[in-house]
């Protein structure tokens, strides 16, 4: 459908008119829709993993393991926990205003947990089943309407998912836009409550500023302009974190807002490091990637041109891989190494199998750590150390999304704790309860009383009445 502005400005149009019915906001009624979102994605989980092989070339096993079967996990934390998310919070009203300042009768103030309204979830290629129906999850979760633009680049996903919001949902309640970014800028015209991006910082900045205009809300879910770092000291086990790294590096082609960008190794261990990692890779996906079924492709054509470009420029650095195949857009994975870390490639995010590698001395990390830090915020810090003691202390004083120490991605896959970045990575935060919490808006309200009010707040407040009114006042601030 090729849409204009007036289409869009309608669809909206109905959303606020069915959100302001108010139908969205009982807990029973949303319970009632995610069970319905759930049972209707295992119902149409084949047509979703048929989507994704299409696409990124996705198998079977890593569609459901990456895609479907955390959308699944995802909705049952919130049918488990949305009655207790939801429940006013009662407070005390204070000292102050018991004593007479405002009016005695009232002790009990509630914050609500209230729906912002009429959400945008606009959507990336990468995880194109789980980032939108995960997010979609945590806007109904919190009562809200949702309007999601999904990216024209996974095309297969997008028709799926068109036809999928369509046939369990009512347009007024969950529609899905699709078309390319002239649709996007269309969408962020109109006056949303609440908007959700994931993708790139670029056009998370023009998302940012069009929201600006309507002072609407957002979340960005973003990859890390200078890149996800992994550390790899002298003490670690090689080969365990060469196992990880290889798995993850070669999960999606690389194309994961949360993979390793570069990897920065102890210079006293990078030749076995680089060993066990070539001989990872291989166990993993064979020595022709490029020519495996299994192994997913870049998303376009540009992308994987993109990715061969790169790597041909750095071609007297490329120690494995380096080959590719343009018709399916499978680039094998490929080490640069040596990288300086001041170098081009280890500034900007790839999204792609290529891997640069920097070394260190092992005694100076403080101040590899001090390089990173001074860059913008990654969305994942990864560090390979026996060190716990060093390790926590970086955990608990750099700043990034989110990260793992001897392990790699599993921190998003934890119920119960946030996901997202900060700064250049991100803001906001969601999965589970913190999903809830970014769709709904904590509102406080105070019940007064017309009786028995002794209220000091009133002139006058000189004279030996106001002496007296200072006195109670300071007598409270004790």
């Amino acid at each position: 459908m090729n849409y204009t502005q007036s289409d869009i400005s309608n669809i909206v149009l109905s959303q606020r008119k069915f959100f302001r019915t108010g139908v969205t906001l009982p807990v029973e009624w949303r319970i009632e829709q995610l069970k319905k979102l759930k049972k209707e994605v295992i119902a149409h989980q084949q047509e979703f993993i048929d989507a994704l092989a299409a696409d990124l070339g996705r198998s079977e096993l890593e569609a459901y393991l990456c895609d479907v079967g955390p959308i699944i996990v995802e909705i049952n934390e919130m049918l488990a926990g949305l009655k207790r998310w939801s429940r006013p919070e009662r407070h005390f009203s204070g000292l102050m205003y018991f004593s007479g300042l405002m009016c005695l009768p009232s002790l009990i103030t509630k914050v609500y947990k209230m729906p912002y309204g009429v959400s945008l979830v606009i959507s990336p290629f990468n995880f194109p089943i789980l980032l939108t129906i995960g997010v979609v999850a945590a806007a109904m979760c919190g009562g809200n309407t949702v309007v999601i633009k999904s990216s024209s680049k996974s095309s297969a996903s997008t028709a799926v998912l068109k036809k999928f919001f369509a046939e369990v949902f009512p347009p007024e309640y969950i529609t899905l836009i699709d078309g390319g970014h002239d649709v996007a800028d269309m969408c962020l015209a109109e006056r949303f409550d609440k908007i959700f991006y994931t993708g790139s910082p670029a056009v998370g900045k023009h998302v940012l500023a069009e929201a600006a205009k309507n002072l609407t809300p957002v979340a960005l879910e973003l990859g890390g302009e200078t890149g996800n770092w992994c550390v790899v000291r002298k003490d670690a086990d090689l080969k365990d974190a060469a196992r990880k790294i290889a798995f993850f590096k070669v999960l999606n082609a690389g194309q994961i807002c949360i993979n390793i960008n570069q990897i920065a190794v102890a210079e006293e261990v990078a030749e076995p490091f680089l060993k066990a990692l070539k001989q990872a890779f291989t166990a993993q996906v064979g020595e022709h990637p490029e020519l495996n079924p299994e192994y997913p492709r870049l998303i376009t054509s540009a992308a994987y041109n993109k990715c061969a470009k790169l790597a041909d420029e750095h071609r007297d650095k490329i120690i494995f891989g380096g080959v590719g195949n343009p018709d399916t857009c499978k680039y094998a994975p490929t080490i640069l190494y040596p990288i300086d870390i001041n170098d081009s490639i280890v500034q900007h995010e790839l999204f792609c199998p290529l891997l640069p590698v920097v070394t260190f001395r092992d005694a100076e990390v403080d101040a590899l750590m001090d390089t990173i830090a001074d860059r913008e915020h990654p969305l994942a810090m990864y560090l390979f150390t026996k060190n716990m003691r060093w390790a926590n202390h970086v955990m608990q004083t750099q700043q990034f999304g989110g990260g793992c120490i001897n392990e790699v991605c599993i921190h998003m896959m934890v119920k119960g704790v946030p996901f997202n970045g900060t700064g250049h990575s991100g803001m906001g935060a969601y999965h589970g309860e913190w999903g809830f919490r970014e769709f709904t808006h904590p509102q406080t309200v105070l019940k007064g009383s017309t009786l028995f009010n002794l209220s000091l707040r009133e002139h006058p407040y000189g004279g030996s009445i106001g002496k007296k009114k200072m006195w109670l006042l300071r007598l409270f601030e004790r």
